[in-house]
């Protein structure tokens, strides 16, 4: 089965970036990649990552801890139908929700982070889910033409497709946007480019290999 190993973000300023998402997430760096890049783009880039905690007070904590670091808040964290859960947006442009299932906290507050999830905004859900499905990944959860959420290896990021305007109105953001999307998904699966312009890389060989 192939999965999403990891993703690579392209930035204009990789150490700031960098320094950013120490700051406010303390991500796991061979998950979340940084590169530079001067592609244009502008407005809505078409994805969101999702960091995916245990309870509220966790979404609360990483919330902050953003903030502090320099992000712009899109949506307050809050309870919902759902769960609970915010949206910011990186100085460097990516859209990150917090979000958690649970609406009471059950334990100590911390930030650790119990999964990473890419939501892709796509045109057509089902014929992506296709393409993707011909490439070796396998469907966990599909809602017919709204949503579809692939299953991933322990320690990888899991892959979801999401309706591109369906993902805005969550975001609180408006789905006009050109140019690159300034994101690279990394895969066994890979290389290639989806129907909606993601593209996938294949993993660098180690020397050993």
């Amino acid at each position: 089965m192939n999965s999403i190993d990891s993703v690579t973000l392209e930035v204009a300023d990789p150490t700031a970036a960098a320094r950013f998402y120490s700051d406010a997430f303390g991500l796991d760096r061979e998950r979340v990649r940084l590169r530079p890049s001067d592609e244009p783009t502008s407005g809505f880039r078409g994805f969101t990552l999702s960091l995916v905690v245990s309870q509220p007070g966790d979404v609360d904590a990483l919330h902050r801890a953003a903030l502090d670091a320099g992000a712009t808040q899109l949506k307050p964290a809050e309870k919902s139908l759902w769960g609970y859960g915010g949206v910011v947006q990186a100085p460097d442009g990516t859209i990150w929700q917090l979000v958690t299932s649970t609406k009471k906290n059950t334990g100590p507050v911390t930030r650790a982070i119990d999964e990473i999830v890419l939501l892709l905004g796509v045109e057509d859900v089902k014929a992506t889910r296709q393409f993707y499905v011909e490439r070796g990944l396998t469907v966990g959860k599909s809602f017919g033409g709204k949503y579809v959420e692939f299953k991933g290896d322990p320690g990888s990021v899991k892959l979801s497709l999401y309706k591109r305007k369906a993902l805005g109105k969550v975001t609180g953001v408006s789905t006009e946007g050109s140019g690159s999307h300034r994101i690279a998904l990394v895969s066994p699966a890979g290389p290639f480019t989806d129907p909606d312009g993601y593209v996938c890389e294949a993993p660098e060989r180690k020397p050993d290999e």
